[in-house]
């Protein structure tokens, strides 16, 4: 008995409906708020915050009404980027680079993903097979930052990291305009 497959018809690309490619023009709802629109291949370098050794930030959102805030993270050379616990998770896409964990097995390379749960606490290290890395993450809530035996030492939400960015956008010149684009 034979295994082929019986012969199809060719598939046709279906008519393009004109209507559905033209722009139209409806107003938000009344109390929506804007999209945010960010592109970072030619940003001015005052735009990334030191965070620390070769570690800087570059901010994207901050959302207010839930205590959210989107960035990219780099880091050249190997580094302790932190050491912290997520009472919220936190997503991550790495663009360059490696890193991980010191309490994982794992290396996150370019095109990783990576989901923190809620209660995660881990030492961020930039991993020296490459020696950098660049990271879009988006902290869904605090960073509570805890020394060796995992106390806690400090914190960081959405409105201390706004006051951060306020406060290097002032030094660096670029001043409030360009902090408030980002908040929602």
């Amino acid at each position: 008995m034979s295994t082929h497959p019986l012969p199809t018809k060719p598939k046709q690309t279906p008519a393009v409906n004109e209507s559905a490619v033209q722009k139209i023009d409806i107003a938000l709802p009344p109390d929506a708020v804007r999209e945010i629109v960010t592109h970072t291949q030619d940003d001015d370098e005052r735009m990334w915050m030191p965070r620390g050794d070769n570690v800087w930030t570059r901010p994207l959102m901050f959302n207010v009404v839930q205590g959210s805030w989107v960035n990219l993270t780099r880091a050249k050379g190997e580094a302790i980027v932190s050491r912290h616990r997520h009472p919220a998770p936190v997503t991550g896409y790495t663009l360059e680079g490696s890193w991980g964990y010191l309490e994982h097995e794992w290396t996150a390379k370019a095109g990783t993903f990576i989901f923190e749960p809620a209660g995660e606490t881990h030492t961020l290290v930039v991993r020296p097979d490459e020696g950098h890395m660049l990271v879009l993450f988006h902290n869904f809530g605090p960073l509570l930052h805890v020394d060796a035996d995992g106390t806690v030492v400090g914190y960081e939400d959405v409105f201390t990291r706004l006051a951060k960015v306020r406060a290097h956008f002032r030094k660096v010149g670029l001043g409030d305009a360009f902090v408030d684009e980002m908040i929602r």
